[in-house]
C-alpha cells in the first residue's frame, strides 16, 4: 500500500478569500513592552481605586 504525499508551496496569488496583498505593519518589541506596561499600571491603579471604594463603603457601613 503506497501513500502519495504532495507538498505545494502557496505563492499568495489566491485572493479569493478577501485577503489583501498589502504588507502587515508590525509594532516593534519595545513599543509592545511600553503599551503592556502602561496597561498593567492602569489596571492596577483602577483595581486599587475600586478596592478603596469598596473598603470605604463597607467599613463606614458597619459603624
Amino acid at each position: 500500500m503506497a501513500t502519495n504525499i504532495t507538498i505545494t508551496k502557496d505563492t499568495g496569488g489566491n485572493t479569493a478569500h478577501g485577503a489583501s496583498q498589502t504588507p502587515r505593519r508590525r509594532l516593534p518589541g519595545w513599543l509592545w513592552f511600553v503599551a503592556l506596561w502602561c496597561l498593567g499600571v492602569a489596571s492596577a491603579m483602577s483595581l486599587g481605586f475600586a478596592f478603596k471604594l469598596l473598603m470605604n463603603a463597607t467599613l463606614f457601613a458597619i459603624k
